[in-house]
């Protein structure tokens, strides 16, 4: 990894909330844009690709929501004629998703499989060919370095499953690799992996190593998909022309804390054993529990994708998304 980029991934100081740091980041990674040319274009949206973007921009959504969103979901789902290609198992999964926005693939990756990967993490650590990010607990796109990582990111029969579930063609973005759980509150990740329409982002998180009790399991509110979208109009981010909100995380975090009061939403834990992998709907409000055993590990990583010709953007950051061409 490049000195200067290293800098920047750890770097967490007032420069992060300017906005003309990412105008000018955008202007210097502008291949990884050009494809919001033609979109922005399209959907009659007047601006730069190296402008901010939010959910601002649009007062009404460019284009249908994603199929398995629609009132007619089951009734699609059971007559498309790639379905019968799937198990039984899967089958039922892909039917639960409707209503809880997420489906569990046991044993998706075998013991050797994880090895592989856990050993391919430990050796780009050692070896200083990356590192953790400013979190200290993310490792960030270890795909654009490793094949090994990137063939898993790649994975033919996880592709398939995931365009199904999208109906389109989807495009892989980011690979986040942990050793520790996350112990992050409640979110979407769609605040932060954001889409026009919306919805069209699709994660994966393998399991690495057994989680338990003690380890910070994941957790989940099942149906919460199906709930509003909390965007940054929906909290007071405190942004402005010029700069990003000061801790507009954590008002958001507030908002959702809220948000999961007002409507009941009950809480469920992902007890997950090694080569498991759980995909959630972009809108699914989950999160990292505390971890109970202290220096325990919960080592995972978790993939995003993104849908194929839809303008996606950084809601949090405001910033364009960069998608490898």
């Amino acid at each position: 990894m490049p000195s200067l980029q290293r800098i920047f991934n750890k770097y967490t100081g007032s420069l992060r909330s300017l906005r003309a740091v990412y105008y000018i980041n955008n202007v210097l990674n502008a291949r990884k844009l050009q494809h919001n040319a033609e979109l922005y274009k399209k959907h009659g949206l007047k601006k730069s690709i190296f402008e901010s973007i939010s959910s601002h921009d649009f007062k009404e959504q460019v284009g249908e929501i994603p199929w398995l969103d629609r009132p007619d979901a089951l009734q699609r789902l059971k007559k498309h004629p790639e379905f019968q290609d799937f198990d039984a198992d899967t089958q039922a999964q892909l039917i639960q998703w409707l209503d809880n926005g997420f489906l569990i693939l046991k044993g998706f990756y075998n013991k050797e499989d994880v090895r592989k990967i856990n050993g391919e993490v430990d050796r780009l650590l050692a070896e200083q060919k990356t590192d953790f990010n400013y979190t200290g607990r993310k490792i960030m796109d270890a795909y654009r370095i490793s094949p090994l990582i990137n063939d898993y990111f790649r994975n033919p029969r996880m592709i398939k499953l995931l365009n199904f579930i999208m109906g389109q063609t989807i495009h892989p973005f980011q690979t986040i690799n942990f050793i520790e759980g996350t112990e992050q509150k409640a979110h979407s990740d769609f605040i932060h992996m954001t889409s026009e329409p919306k919805g069209y982002l699709i994660a994966s998180w393998t399991a690495l190593e057994d989680t338990n009790e003690g380890n910070g399991p994941l957790f989940y509110y099942p149906g919460s998909h199906k709930l509003p979208y909390i965007l940054s109009n929906d909290f007071e981010s405190g942004n402005s022309r010029w700069k990003l909100g000061y801790n507009s995380y954590k008002r958001y975090e507030d908002r959702i804390a809220d948000f999961i009061e007002e409507h009941q939403l009950k809480k469920e834990y992902f007890f997950a054993e090694s080569g498991d992998v759980l995909l959630w709907h972009a809108n699914l409000l989950h999160g990292g529990s505390p971890i109970m055993q202290k220096g325990s590990t919960r080592k995972s990583m978790v993939s995003h994708y993104f849908c194929e010709g839809i303008i996606c953007y950084h809601e949090i950051s405001q910033r364009p998304a960069m998608l490898d061409q």
